[in-house]
This record gives C-alpha cells, sequence and structure tokens, in this order.
C-alpha cells in the first residue's frame, strides 16, 4: 500500500503546477507523513541559499548537504548550526569539493553573469559521488522590464571506477525553471515547468583530466542541451498554442496575402 501511495503522490505532483511545487509538497506529507523521506527524496525543490558566516559567501542547502538539521557550507567546510559526529568527505574527496567548488563558481559567471553555486562529494563503496548546484535569480530583463526569473539546476554525479585509467560517470540533471512578467502589452504571465535527463560516459583520468574536469565536461553538455529543449519546449510549444489561439492579422489582410499568393502562382503558371 506505501508504494502504491508514493507513486500517486509522484503522479500528482507530475501534474500540478510547478510554480507551487513547495506548497503542494507540504500538503502532501500532511496527508501521509509516513511518506515524508521518500517523497523529500525523490521530488526536487527550487534550492534555498544560505549565507556561511566564517567565508562570507552564499551556498546552497540540499539533501546531500545536510545532517539531522544541520547544513554544511562547501567554502568552510563547516555545519550551521554545529553538530557534533556529523559526516564529512574524506580528505581527498574534500580536495576534489574545494577545487569543484572553484570551477563552477568561475562557470556559473561565464554562462548567467552571477547567482550561487555549491558542490558537495560523499564518499561511497570503492567510489564517490557529487552533486553540482547552481542558482540564478533575475528581477528584471535586460531591458529594464518588470520581470522575475529563476534557474535551478542540480546535476548529480556517481563516479566508478572503470578499467586501469577509466572511470564512469552516471549523471542525473534536473533543470527547474520559473519565469514571471508583468506588463500592458501581455499583461500578466507566469511559465514555469522543470526537466530531468540521464547521461553515462566514461573519460580517461589523469592529472590532466582530473574527476573536477570530466564532471565539468558532462555538466556543460548536459546544461546545454537542457537549454536548447526548455527553449523548444516551453518558449516555442507556448508561442505556437498562443499563435494558433490568436492570429494578431486581420481576415482582410489574410485575404489580400492569399489573393496575391494566388495570383503569383497562377503568373508563374501562364509563363510555364
Amino acid at each position: 500500500m506505501t508504494e502504491k501511495q508514493l507513486n500517486c503522490c509522484l503522479d500528482l505532483m507530475r501534474r500540478l503546477p510547478p510554480s507551487q511545487i513547495e506548497d503542494n509538497l507540504a500538503g502532501l506529507l500532511d496527508l501521509v507523513p509516513d511518506l515524508t523521506e521518500d517523497l523529500l527524496s525523490s521530488i526536487d525543490q527550487p534550492l534555498k541559499v544560505a549565507y556561511d558566516e566564517v567565508s562570507k559567501k552564499d551556498y546552497l542547502l540540499c539533501d546531500y548537504n545536510r545532517d539531522a538539521d544541520s547544513y554544511r557550507s562547501p567554502w568552510s567546510n563547516k555545519y550551521d548550526p554545529p553538530l557534533n559526529g556529523a559526516c564529512f568527505p574524506s580528505s581527498k574527496l574534500r580536495d576534489i569539493e574545494v577545487q569543484a567548488n572553484e570551477i563552477f563558481e568561475i562557470y556559473l559567471n561565464l554562462y548567467f553573469e552571477g547567482g550561487v553555486s555549491s558542490v558537495y562529494c560523499w564518499d561511497l563503496d570503492d567510489n564517490f559521488a557529487a552533486v553540482v548546484l547552481m542558482k540564478k535569480t533575475q528581477d528584471q530583463s535586460k531591458k529594464g522590464q518588470p520581470m522575475r526569473g529563476t534557474w535551478d539546476s542540480i546535476h548529480v554525479v556517481e563516479v566508478k571506477q572503470g578499467k586501469k585509467d577509466k572511470a564512469v560517470y552516471k549523471l542525473t540533471s534536473t533543470v527547474m525553471l520559473s519565469i514571471e512578467t508583468d506588463n500592458d502589452s501581455t499583461g500578466k504571465v507566469n511559465l514555469a515547468g522543470s526537466l530531468t535527463r540521464q547521461d553515462e560516459k566514461e573519460y580517461t583520468v589523469n592529472d590532466v583530466d582530473t574527476h573536477c574536469v570530466n564532471i565539468g565536461k558532462m555538466v556543460e553538455d548536459m546544461e546545454s542541451k537542457l537549454r536548447q529543449t526548455l527553449e523548444t519546449i516551453y518558449f516555442g510549444k507556448t508561442k505556437e498554442v498562443v499563435n494558433t489561439l490568436r492570429n494578431a492579422t486581420g481576415n482582410s489582410e489574410l485575404e489580400k496575402r492569399k489573393n496575391l499568393s494566388n495570383q503569383i502562382g497562377s503568373a508563374i503558371g501562364n509563363r510555364g
């Protein structure tokens, strides 16, 4: 019965407005508290930002850097609030985590012109996993028009040692996009959605092509594909639907264009 309830909850969440995911999830948790852990681990939510007092930098919160009610900062490697007996990555993995945070902070500035990023790593049996988090919030368009937009991306990578100097990377990426505009020409428009994709690749690991470099390649390629897909699905399809429902060109103008097209076709046919 529990598995059936979980499937029903997940199916329901896929049909509810993505912009209200936090409120909808809270309502589900009130209805089925026994599924709290399963629902929280299965449903991606918009990322929240916290401030690290030690490093004086923002970082992102998620289940991967949480232990009890405390969250670990990737910059200072400290939990807030402080927690005794908390989980930390091994020293070797911590070095990878520090390097990855520096790399993706540069990546975020180059691709998004600012925002907040965080990378967290944790040990597995003979392997390790990492999550790359990025959040960009915009309060107005580049033309100065009122707009509120949010981009949240979550990339979970599992790394397995392959043959000799090879490693296999399994990537699961989720992007949550939310845009809200309000102006005289269009009125209030609210567009939100999420997209999840998976990929698996094998790369060579050496002093040049490190784990950070290989993970960076996969995340960069995946984000590029997700951006193109979102543009096609959310913007292209929405524009197509709106144009189908409402044509800005009047019937008389369309009739004139149709007659002109027929005349040109007839003239070409007569020449032949």
